[in-house]
């Protein structure tokens, strides 16, 4: 397998783990996974809507090396919770409008404060 290089302009990446008052037992054991198996900085875990997003939710940040790990793995043990990953480009409303990718429902995101 070939080495694709990484694309520059993207420093990291953010996925979001949205759960409620139901799923909050599984969100919080799917990230504390993602935590001690990949190299990921698991944020805190917020029992209400916080930034732009709609639902309760718990970040994990991650370099690009290992995005293709990460995200399929996350991709088979979200077991139905919604997942929200986008890039670090600097840009962050487009990196949540426009660079978004869902595992899941879409969610509407409140993007007012990324306004210029």
């Amino acid at each position: 397998m070939s080495s694709v290089p990484f694309v520059s302009g993207i420093s990291g990446y953010h996925a979001h783990v949205y759960f409620d008052a139901v799923t909050l037992e599984q969100a919080q054991v799917l990230c504390e996974s993602a935590a001690g198996l990949f190299d990921v900085e698991m944020g805190r875990v917020h029992q209400k809507p916080v930034g732009p997003h709609p639902c309760w939710s718990c970040q994990l940040a991650f370099s690009p090396k290992i995005f293709s790990e990460l995200v399929p793995w996350l991709t088979l043990q979200r077991n139905g919770l919604t997942v929200l990953v986008h890039p670090l480009s600097g840009d962050e409303l487009r990196d949540h409008r426009d660079y978004a990718m869902w595992m899941g429902n879409i969610e509407v995101l409140d993007l007012s404060a990324f306004s210029k």
